[in-house]
């Protein structure tokens, strides 16, 4: 059978596990051998339940006859999730690094942690630009544009404007 076969006779279910040579489905993610685009090799794609796209597409070993894929077993499947699942962390990881910025600074004698978070609205881009004590009690909190750059002198001067809103005629 086929993979196109397997996604047929599976269409319009959705089994928990299945576990045939070149797909496997199992606690929440979907390992599935394909034909490279080239034609001279196979990868596997590794599609997280729910995830229109795969999360990880790497090549895939040959089997013995050097012509047909190495089946998936056990093992292999658990190594694949393993590191599909290290993929996709980094990548929330980079994304909230993105979106999530601050910087520690001192000003009169007081140290403040401001922070930038970004809200992707899809009409209004805009950032929250907050700062807290040394505490984690709020000192204050703006909107400012999704191109606010947050650095160390950009912080200390909104501190010493009183807050004033960056680019307001009450902030220097």
């Amino acid at each position: 059978m086929s993979l196109q076969d397997a996604d047929e006779a599976n269409e319009g279910t959705t089994p928990d596990t299945i576990h045939q040579p070149g797909l496997w489905r199992d606690n929440g993610w979907t390992a599935k051998v394909l034909k490279s685009e080239e034609g001279d090799g196979w990868a596997v794609a590794m599609i997280k339940d729910g995830e229109p796209e795969p999360a990880l597409i790497g090549p895939w070993t040959m089997g013995r006859d050097k012509r047909n894929p190495k089946p998936l077993d056990t093992n292999a499947f658990n190594v694949l999730v393993k590191t599909a699942s290290e993929v996709i962390r980094r990548h929330e990881q980079h994304l909230h690094a993105i979106n999530h910025q601050n910087v520690v600074v001192e000003v009169n004698g007081e140290r403040i942690t401001v922070t930038l978070d970004l809200v992707a609205d899809e009409y209004e881009p805009h950032a929250i630009l907050a700062a807290q004590n040394a505490y984690g009690e709020p000192l204050a909190s703006v909107k400012v544009p999704a191109n606010f750059k947050l650095k160390a002198a950009s912080a200390v001067a909104w501190i010493e404007s009183d807050y004033a809103k960056p680019g307001s005629s009450r902030s220097r």
